[in-house]
């Protein structure tokens, strides 16, 4: 039985707030978090030499914010899902979040189990979204950016593997047990694929291959 434990990066520029959410997810075995950063600057490095599964990031900080620290932590090739948790539900900060590589947007004023169990989804490879921003994404989604399909073709069979895999919602600990390849190739393969495609996200990717899908069967 495997009990490694999924580990976590918290990024705030509030002690208080980090304590908080710390000693709240000292309540669940299976997470871990193993650093913490009160700066972007920080983050970045953190993430580089911890390679967590989980980064928990604010979005307003003092001198690099969030989306700035996102955009530096994917242009970097971190791999790491990336929820946003903050106080902001404005339309703009929700889509700029996502579109720029996040993997869930959540908001500070959530109930503590509800938070929590928000993000286990989120380390179990989930997208998660505060209830307050989910049409938000949800227009979006309905209004995608045409990509013609004849750019799967510039894709390895393998990589058309895991963008189907992406698809469904799977981890890259998911992925790579389903394929039997290591978690490091997965990583690999996704940040191909997504500069391939010229995507930022996962997210991005997902919604693309269902829409692919979707017209296939058209």
């Amino acid at each position: 039985m495997n009990n490694k434990k999924s580990t976590i990066l918290l990024v705030d520029d509030h002690p208080l707030l980090r304590k908080g959410l710390k000693q709240l997810l000292a309540f669940e075995e299976d997470l871990e978090v193993i650093a913490e950063a009160k700066s972007g600057v920080e983050a970045i490095d953190l993430a580089a030499d911890n390679e967590p599964d989980l980064i928990i990031l604010d979005l307003h900080m003092q001198g690099m914010d969030g989306l700035q620290t996102l955009t530096r932590l994917r242009d970097r090739g971190v791999s790491s899902r990336i929820v946003m948790l903050t106080v902001s539900d404005a339309d703009d900060d929700v889509l700029a979040a996502i579109s720029q590589g996040a993997d869930g947007y959540l908001l500070k004023d959530t109930d503590p189990d509800v938070l929590l169990e928000q993000i286990k989804q989120a380390v179990d490879g989930k997208m998660v979204l505060s209830e307050a921003v989910t049409e938000v994404l949800a227009t979006a989604i309905r209004r995608p950016a045409v990509r013609p399909a004849s750019e799967l073709d510039a894709l390895t069979v393998r990589e058309v593997e895991i963008l189907e895999c992406i698809a469904k919602g799977m981890s890259n600990k998911v992925i790579a047990r389903e394929l039997d390849i290591s978690d490091g190739t997965v990583k690999v393969h996704v940040k191909h694929l997504l500069k391939k495609l010229g995507l930022r996200s996962r997210v991005e990717a997902a919604v693309w291959m269902v829409n692919q899908q979707a017209e296939g069967k058209a």
